[in-house]
């Protein structure tokens, strides 16, 4: 759920329509060192468009074409800035935990709206210390509680029938409004095409080889192995996509080489398709095309890929989606 959001493919074996997203997280630390107590961001379609923390305490656009929005509409940046949503943050701390040692509380909130079909989902979700907490129902206009310590919000926030139908109005009504409205003002940057750097990496010569593609937009790709021109599953690992610092993503796949015989590498390649890109970028499994990284260099830079996710954003590790948060004044 909250902590997997990171993954929505279109695969290439079949048509799909693009599903668009705005996302808003929200992260509250208490007793963590070097750490604003609050951050805020926001996404659409994976791609940051605005941020604010405890720091300096005013929204900031992250994109041209938001900044051009705002100068149209002043009072949009104003509904972000309300600092009433700090209110209810302390206040979910302070009714739920005696706070001892370090706390992190994290929402997300926002919609996702499929340009084709014209289907939206809504969502609010609550993280506490790294595990889910609370999320709403918009079907039953109830909230749900994984965890046996948040019964006691989950039952008071229950009575609140106002902010309950106001959750449903944000998150099927002005929401997928905003999130249209971003799209049309960001067309250009968001359905813009990337192509990446594709290349097969191996640690040792008895190890996997990895196929790695990095920088490339947006996230609708998929890469695989094939054989013969066929894909194949066995002997295959497949990773989930991730965020570089520059916005652009990178994936990879692994292939178990221990059964295939020298003679047969050719037999190997690694397809790599992007959404809206008119060709394949396909590596022939070849020793000569084989990179050893330095050591620690291709772990170090996915970790760095993750650590810069996880600071600004939520980690996406259930079922393959993506999260962003931000500031609202109300639960």
């Amino acid at each position: 759920m909250i902590m997997n959001y990171f993954g929505l493919l279109l695969l290439f074996h079949v048509a799909s329509s693009v599903q668009h997203s705005l996302r808003y997280f929200l992260t509250a630390t208490n007793g963590v060192p070097g750490f604003p107590e609050f951050i805020g961001a926001a996404t659409v379609d994976e791609v940051q468009v605005g941020y604010c923390d405890s720091n300096i305490k005013t929204a900031k656009p992250r994109q041209d074409w938001i900044r051009r929005l705002i100068e149209e509409d002043p009072k949009h940046l104003e509904w972000y800035s309300d600092n009433k949503w700090i209110k209810t943050v302390f206040l979910f701390f302070f009714n739920f935990s005696c706070l001892s040692g370090p706390s992190i509380l994290q929402r997300m909130n926002g919609c996702e709206w499929d340009d084709e079909t014209g289907d939206i989902k809504g969502f609010n979700q609550y993280g506490f210390n790294g595990e889910d907490f609370l999320a709403v129902d918009l079907n039953t206009l109830t909230w749900t509680a994984p965890k046996s310590q948040a019964v006691v919000i989950k039952l008071l926030w229950d009575e609140d029938k106002a902010n309950l139908e106001f959750n449903k109005n944000y998150c099927t009504n002005q929401c997928p409004n905003w999130l249209k409205n971003y799209v049309h003002h960001g067309r250009s940057f968001l359905q813009r095409t990337e192509s990446p750097s594709v290349s097969l990496l191996q640690k040792t010569p008895a190890s996997v080889v990895t196929c790695h593609a990095t920088g490339f937009y947006p996230d609708r790709a998929e890469i695989f192995w094939r054989k013969d021109g066929e894909e194949i599953h066995e002997g295959v690992e497949k990773g989930e996509i991730l965020m570089n610092n520059d916005g652009t993503f990178q994936m990879s796949a692994e292939l178990n080489i221990s059964s295939i015989q020298p003679g047969g590498w050719r037999r190997y390649d690694c397809v790599f398709q992007l959404s809206g890109a008119e060709d394949d970028v396909i590596v022939t499994l070849d020793k000569s095309v084989i990179q050893i990284p330095v050591a620690g260099g291709v772990a170090a830079f996915l970790l760095l890929g993750v650590a810069v996710i996880v600071a600004v954003f939520w980690l996406r590790k259930r079922n393959g989606e993506e999260t962003m948060y931000f500031l609202h004044d109300r639960i």
